[in-house]
């Protein structure tokens, strides 16, 4: 009932900066939490950050105050601000939205991913 579709992803040297934007859409009333994950090859699904509807942000400690989640609640998108990337952060990284549906019923959704290499 609900797509989340990912850009902005590729690839970056050591240091550089890549912004990942989410837009939400389909059957939504309001889009409540959302945030960002990442999977590494060889390792599980880790949280990156969340944002709530009223701008509350939570990072995981190994982001280091490097990335910053931002959402335009008029667009039903979150963004995802990646400065001085290391090699350690390539990964896939994956949109998940909360959305309450039109019928009032609430899920969580997943994006499909989108790939962010760090290399030189």
């Amino acid at each position: 009932q609900v797509q989340l579709v990912e850009s902005g992803g590729g690839l970056v040297q050591p240091g550089g900066s890549l912004r990942l934007s989410c837009a939400a859409s389909g059957n939504i009333f309001e889009v409540h939490a959302m945030g960002w994950y990442r999977q590494a090859p060889a390792k599980q699904r880790e949280l990156v950050a969340t944002i709530s509807s009223g701008g509350s942000t939570n990072y995981a400690d190994s982001m280091k105050g490097r990335f910053t989640i931002s959402r335009d609640n008029a667009k039903n998108t979150v963004y995802l601000q990646m400065n001085s990337l290391k090699p350690e952060d390539t990964a896939v990284y994956y949109c998940n939205a909360d959305v309450r549906h039109i019928a009032r019923s609430r899920s969580t959704y997943w994006g499909q991913g989108i790939q962010v290499t760090v290399s030189s």
